[in-house]
């Protein structure tokens, strides 16, 4: 059994070593879930996400569900669940969600909007190296 370790120390989601390929049977393989939640997380913190905020989130499909949440708590913000057919995001001031989901939801929030055309290019062209100290003090 592998963990695998980023920095800061405070950033660290243990994980066990699955399968080598990205997306095997439905899962994720660990190695994936920590790049795609870093370049997630760098999503974040460009909007202003902070440690601490609570973050709404209103994903179905569970893979984009999984990375999602694993990018809130590397910066150390707080996942909420927007249950479906709620538009609440119980005092988030941001939120992940789909393009399926977006107009259920309440304009209160600032919504990232994952398959978003604009967001698959930043999302794309983002570093997926494990997250330093210094890029999320710089939003503290």
């Amino acid at each position: 059994m592998s963990t695998l370790v980023t920095a800061p120390a405070t950033n660290v989601i243990p994980m066990r070593s699955r399968s080598g390929a990205p997306i095997a049977a439905g899962h994720l393989a660990d190695a994936d879930l920590d790049r795609w939640a870093n370049r997630l997380a760098r999503l974040l913190l460009t909007r202003g996400a902070d440690e601490g905020d609570r973050i709404a989130l209103a994903v179905d499909p569970r893979i984009e569900s999984i990375v999602a949440e694993a990018a809130i708590r590397k910066i150390g913000a707080i996942p909420v669940s927007v249950i479906e057919g709620s538009s609440a995001a119980l005092g988030a001031g941001f939120g992940i969600t789909t393009k399926a989901r977006r107009g259920e939801l309440a304009d209160v929030t600032d919504w990232l909007v994952l398959d978003d055309r604009s967001t698959l290019q930043r999302y794309l062209v983002t570093s997926d190296a494990p997250l330093a100290a210094t890029e999320l003090r710089a939003v503290s």
